[in-house]
């Protein structure tokens, strides 16, 4: 067919396609193209991400470097990239899928855009509630969803763990982002999970009738709201706080004094955590080069590019977070498998609905 031809022409020129310094340019569908060369090319792999961080452009230079492998990245939104995958179909110039929730690692596989990865180097590295069962994608890097309050306010009692949210005293108290956010998916998700349906249902309800404001904003504006007092509680994700504690903007410790942090679960099923997650897309054309891709994202020098440039936890348990990150506090990692976060989500939506949750 006419489309065939097309993506065959599409895929030969961005394979083909080469440049002796790195460049950069938009795309008509709004994703940025990136090649990195290297003077000795042992042919390419070509990754569509999700992720906007500079660290990981040195990383990618890093591993031309060592493996001689020329890296193309285009880069949008992980649904974008999913509907773009299945669309090209069997003629994908992609090798690599990387997303920064693993609920859209899930969508990934119920879109059957996935290959499975059989890696020894990957099964060693990555602990197993990290990785898909069956290998079709590896946690790369990691971050806690932890519960934090105004210190003027007092720290909240009876609060351990997520469920206690949903507690009566805290009515009018909490400030938190819309149903529709992912990081509340996943963490609803893994309440469903642990506790069922019933329980999850009775969680919503509760955390709906104590807010103190209709679902709205970010992380990053509910740490300053709740630093102001317009709040007493929320949800964040670990990272933002290490992004506040190293800032050089004298305010950014400012705000993060009068915040005070619960890790939840430390008495039952420890602390939510997601993951930034790489797969082997189904028909990638460099299949070989796209695991060990995967394979360098594990590697001690990969892991501290995540802790020390997003102030993101490391998934190999011996390297060692960004300091800013160490200063938030310790805490055990939920250790259900990252698929059931996935399992959960369509469930976790109509949840979310029930209870009135915008």
């Amino acid at each position: 067919s006419i489309m065939k031809i097309i993506y065959v022409l599409v895929v030969l020129v961005f394979i083909g396609c080469s440049s002796e310094s790195e460049t950069t340019n938009k795309t008509s569908d709004n994703t940025q193209e990136t090649t990195t060369d290297s003077l000795a090319s042992n042919g390419t792999v070509n990754i569509y991400t999700s992720r906007h961080y500079d660290t990981d452009l040195a990383l990618y230079g890093d591993f031309t470097k060592a493996t001689g492998i020329k890296v193309n990245k285009i880069e949008a939104a992980a649904d974008a990239l999913i509907t773009r995958i299945e669309a090209e179909g069997e003629y994908t110039p992609a090798d690599v899928f990387i997303t920064v929730d693993v609920g859209r690692l899930w969508r990934a596989e119920q879109a059957d855009i996935l290959r499975v990865v059989t890696s020894k180097v990957l099964n060693k590295r990555v602990p197993a509630h990290f990785r898909h069962p069956d290998g079709l994608w590896y946690g790369i890097s990691k971050r806690a969803r932890v519960i934090i309050y105004n210190k003027s306010a007092g720290r909240p009692e009876n609060i351990s763990g997520y469920m206690d949210l949903a507690k009566p005293e805290f009515k009018g108290q909490i400030c938190i982002r819309s149903s529709s956010n992912i990081y509340n998916i996943s963490l609803l998700a893994s309440l469903i999970e642990h506790y069922g349906s019933a329980d999850a249902q009775e969680w919503a309800n509760g955390v709906v009738a104590n807010f103190a404001r209709k679902p709205q904003s970010s992380d990053t504006g509910h740490i300053r709201d709740v630093a102001s007092g317009e709040c007493r509680i929320s949800l964040v994700n670990s990272y933002y706080l290490a992004r506040v504690a190293g800032s050089k903007d004298p305010s950014g410790q400012s705000t993060l004094n009068k915040i005070g942090i619960i890790f939840p679960g430390a008495d039952r099923n420890g602390t939510h955590v997601n993951i930034s997650g790489a797969a082997l897309v189904k028909h990638a054309p460099n299949a070989e080069n796209g695991i060990k891709f995967i394979e360098y994202l594990t590697s001690d020098s990969a892991q501290s590019y995540f802790a020390d440039g997003n102030n993101e936890y490391p998934v190999v348990d011996n390297i060692a977070p960004a300091a800013a990150v160490v200063a938030l506090g310790k805490f055990s990692d939920d250790k259900i498998n990252m698929k059931a976060l996935g399992m959960h989500q369509k469930e976790a939506v109509q949840v979310f609905d029930k209870a009135g949750w915008q």
